[in-house]
C-alpha cells in the first residue's frame, strides 16, 4: 500500500511513518514544518524517516490545495490516507484562533477532496482528539456521549473535521475514521505536553506548573499503542452497505484513568530528582478527567493497548536524556 501521511514529521506522525515503512508500505509524508514548537525536533524525527527507501517527503501546508493538489498528482498510487496535520493545543488557541480554522477545517477539507478525487481510495484515517468531549462529566467518556459542546476551539475545530468527514462518507462514499487521542506520551514527544515539560523543567530546577492543583486524571496512552490503533483503523475500513455511511468515530486511550501526580511521580522516580511544584487553577479550555472507552476499536480493529505508564514513562525519559545529551 502506499499511503499518504500528513504531519509527518509530527510527534504521531513520525510514528505511525516508521511503522508503516517498516511492514512494507510505501509511505508519501506532507508536513510544513511551523514553528509551533522547535522545528529542530521535527526535522531530526524527517532524519529518519528519509534514511528509508520507501519514504518520500513533501513540505507542504495540507490548507494550500494548489501544493496538495501537486502532490496528489505526483503520486498517482495512493490509496490510503492518514491525516495528522494540524494546528495542536488547547491552550494555544485562545491565542492564535485562525491558525486552528486554517489547518484543523479548511486543511481538513482540502484533504477530503483529494480522498474524493482518487477512485483509488481505500481509507481515509484522521485525527481528532478526546477534547471534543468538552467538560463531559460522565466516565469513561464513549463515542456515543454528546459533542456537541465544545470548551475550547480546538476542540470545535476537531469536531468540525468529523462531521465535515461523515458528509463526505454519506455523499461519496469515502470510508472515514476518525481517531479521537487520549494524552498521547513517548519517544520524540511534544515539547509543550505534560512529560517533556516535566522533566525539562525539573532538570533546569526550574518549578513545574500543576493545574486545578493537582486534582487532574488523564487517560495517558503511550505512543506505540497509539500507532498500533491508527495503522489497524487504516486495515479496516467502515464497511458499505450501500444505505449507512461507510464513517467511524474511535477513542483511542489506554482505558486507565491515571491520577496526575502519580505521573509526576514517575517522572521524578526516572529522573532521579525531585521536582518543585507550582499549584495553579484550572486553565481556560482544560477539563479535569479524561477517561477512554475503547470498546468500539477493539471490536473493530482489534486494539489493545500494552503499555502502563510504570513503563511508558521510564522509556520517555530514558530517550529525553540521550536527545539532550543528559
Amino acid at each position: 500500500m502506499s499511503v499518504l501521511v500528513t504531519g509527518a514529521a509530527g510527534f504521531i506522525g513520525f510514528h505511525t511513518s516508521l511503522r508503516l515503512l517498516a511492514r512494507g508500505d510505501k509511505v508519501v509524508g506532507v508536513d510544513n514544518l511551523n514553528p509551533y514548537y522547535d522545528p529542530a525536533l521535527k526535522q531530526a524525527r524527517l532524519a529518519q524517516l528519509q534514511a528509508h527507501p520507501g519514504f518520500s517527503f513533501h513540505q507542504a501546508d495540507i490548507g494550500d490545495r494548489a501544493a496538495m493538489a501537486a502532490i496528489a498528482d505526483a503520486h498517482p498510487e495512493i490509496t490510503g490516507y492518514i491525516n495528522l496535520a494540524a494546528q495542536a493545543g488547547v491552550r494555544h488557541s485562545l491565542k492564535a484562533p485562525h491558525d486552528y480554522s486554517h489547518s484543523n477545517v479548511e486543511g481538513h477539507l482540502v484533504m477530503l477532496e483529494l480522498a474524493r478525487a482518487n477512485a483509488n481510495c481505500r481509507n481515509f484515517v484522521y485525527a481528532s482528539s478526546s477534547s471534543v468531549y468538552g467538560a463531559n462529566t460522565k466516565l469513561p467518556f464513549a463515542v456515543e456521549d454528546r459533542v456537541d459542546q465544545p470548551i475550547s476551539l480546538y476542540a470545535a475545530t476537531k469536531r468540525a473535521g468529523e462531521l465535515m468527514s461523515h458528509c463526505y462518507s454519506h455523499l461519496y462514499r469515502i470510508p472515514t475514521s476518525g481517531l479521537r487521542f487520549f494524552t498521547v506520551y513517548g519517544p520524540w514527544g511534544r515539547p509543550d505536553m505534560a512529560a517533556y515539560l516535566f522533566a525539562k523543567a525539573i532538570l533546569e530546577g526550574k518549578p513545574i506548573t500543576i493545574f486545578n492543583n493537582g486534582d487532574m486524571r488523564r487517560d495517558f496512552t503511550y505512543i506505540d499503542d497509539i500507532v498500533s490503533g491508527v495503522v489497524g483503523t487504516l486495515d479496516h475500513p467502515a464497511a458499505d452497505d450501500g444505505v449507512t455511511p461507510p464513517a467511524k468515530i474511535y477513542n483511542i486511550g489506554n482505558t486507565r484513568s491515571e491520577k496526575l501526580m502519580d505521573f509526576v511521580g514517575l517522572v521524578e522516580q526516572c529522573l532521579g530528582r525531585k521536582a518543585e511544584y507550582q499549584f495553579a487553577p484550572m486553565q481556560a479550555g482544560d477539563v479535569k478527567e479524561t477517561y477512554a472507552d475503547i470498546s468500539a476499536i477493539q471490536r473493530d480493529c482489534g486494539f489493545a493497548p500494552t503499555t502502563p505508564i510504570s513503563e511508558g514513562v521510564p522509556k520517555f525519559i530514558a530517550w529525553f536524556k540521550q536527545y539532550h545529551g543528559v
